[in-house]
């Protein structure tokens, strides 16, 4: 079996992967907050972690792994969103206007991630639907000393857990000294977070032993992950931001909620993203939504491509010159998988390339698998069995299992207008190189045509051009 080494944010050092029980290996993710489109940074835990269900479904078998991600649908933004619709007029009750728009959220996120070339995971839980068991948590919490009511509050004693700080490795009093912690007179330690806080009638509230009120938003990935993946689970990934405080804060009401287990064993972390090397930001100009870039023209699988070319754990920098290149590439590709009707006869043939599985293992080394990539593609040109195991690895990555008939006709449409003009200008050349005797331009013209991968036929019954399974269109931009 493939052996599998993943870096551990928590030991900071790279381990063997050895799951709890291979038949059941449990992975879970921290999702979106539903309240607005998702942009391009948060596409990049999605693709991250999609890869690395990939890989573990490759090695211990698709109906072996669970991956559980969440959707978090009670939050202020979230209701700010819905207050916003009702202050335009809408007469409906806030709760439903919320429902609303989370399902609408929702609805876009999976349709953008979907485009990305993501797969599902197998549980994509709500947090509304675990009310009640992260009020069970909390009142284990309670009961164990390790939690207190305020006030309507319910707060965790953060100082109660010894290794509070292990994850991001501070002591209490070093982020008491530097992090963001809301001061309240109810807190017993400035550190101290909340677990439960009360709601008013204009805002969303169920029953508690507290009164009436909402979660924290610590409490959710918590009681969900316990309630679908156990006390103990393989991995826990997400953005490299929320390490600190969500991840911690995980870990120990977790851990103090349920002393039995050890919740996640494996804590890995994705770097965040830039722009053109900057960050993000909607004041610089440079905000993108995943959905912008689908609506600019750039597919899915550029984007996904892009992201794949940087290793996760470093910060990574999106750029209109990398797509370009991205979307070059991947028309190369494409143009080679389907050309003689190869995709129709051997789209359920194909092994994936053990090279790039061994890369990918080796903490998803993502750019040394795209390098192995780029070179089974150049030895596989005139071997179709070759070329079967590279759409296999294509498909692997989620690169082309999606959609390839549509991506398939796109790029060969982009290729056939240029070939289409080339040969108008050649044949123009021609004539024109007749009548003067002067071949230079006719000669230029081919010379740029073989260079991109096309076959030119010159007879005296006209031009004949044909794409070779290397044809690549870019490469005739220089033509004018």
């Amino acid at each position: 079996m493939t052996e599998i080494r993943l870096y551990n944010s928590r030991t900071r050092r790279k381990e063997t992967f050895e799951p709890l029980d291979p038949a059941n290996v449990r992975m879970y993710v921290c999702g979106p907050t539903v309240y607005d489109r998702a942009h391009l940074g948060n596409a990049r835990p999605v693709v991250t972690f999609d890869v690395l269900f990939r890989l573990l479904r490759h090695v211990y078998g698709e109906g072996a792994v669970t991956y559980v991600r969440n959707f978090t649908d009670v939050d202020d933004k979230i209701n700010a969103a819905a207050q916003a619709r009702r202050a335009a007029g809408d007469p409906r009750s806030l709760e439903g206007l919320i429902r609303e728009r989370t399902d609408e959220t929702i609805g876009w996120y999976h349709d953008d991630m979907d485009a990305l070339g993501a797969l599902r995971p197998t549980r994509e839980p709500r947090a509304t639907e675990w009310i009640g068991a992260m009020i069970a948590m909390i009142e284990g919490l309670i009961a164990k000393g390790h939690a207190y009511a305020a006030e309507g509050h319910v707060l965790f004693r953060v100082r109660s857990y010894a290794a509070y700080g292990a994850l991001s490795g501070r002591s209490v009093d070093d982020m008491i000294a530097g992090a963001r912690v809301e001061v309240a007179p109810f807190k017993e330690d400035p550190m101290d977070f909340v677990l439960w806080k009360p709601s008013d009638d204009e805002l969303p509230g169920w029953d508690s032993p507290w009164g009436r009120g909402r979660p924290g938003w610590h409490i959710e990935c918590s009681a969900m992950a316990h309630e679908l993946l156990g006390a103990s689970f393989d991995i826990h990934g997400g953005g490299i931001d929320l390490q600190f405080p969500h991840h911690e804060n995980e870990i120990a009401q977790s851990c103090c909620a349920h002393p039995e287990g050890g919740f996640a064993r494996v804590w890995m972390h994705n770097e965040m993203l830039q722009v053109e090397g900057r960050k993000m930001s909607k004041s610089l100009g440079n905000f993108f939504t995943v959905r912008d870039l689908l609506d600019q023209g750039w597919p899915g699988e550029v984007i996904r491509f892009v992201m794949l070319q940087t290793h996760y754990r470093k910060p990574m920098d999106w750029t209109e010159a990398k797509a370009r290149e991205a979307e070059r590439t991947l028309m190369r590709w494409t143009r080679a998988m389907t050309s003689d009707g190869l995709l129709n006869k051997r789209l359920n043939k194909g092994h994936v390339i053990q090279e790039v599985i061994d890369a990918i293992s080796d903490d998803l080394n993502l750019p040394l698998a795209i390098t192995r990539l780029h070179a089974a593609f150049d030895s596989a040109k005139r071997d179709d069995d070759a070329l079967a195991d590279f759409r296999a690895t294509t498909d692997f990555l989620g690169l082309t299992d999606r959609n390839i008939l549509s991506a398939a006709r796109k790029f060969a449409d982009i290729g056939d207008l240029a070939l289409d003009h080339a040969k108008s200008l050649l044949v123009a050349a021609r004539e024109q190189a007749m009548k003067s005797k002067d071949f230079s331009e006719v000669d230029r013209i081919k010379s740029v045509l073989i260079d991109a991968g096309v076959e030119v036929r010159m007879t005296r019954l006209g031009v004949e051009l044909q794409s070779k399974r290397d044809f690549d269109p870019s490469k005739l931009d220089g033509l004018t």
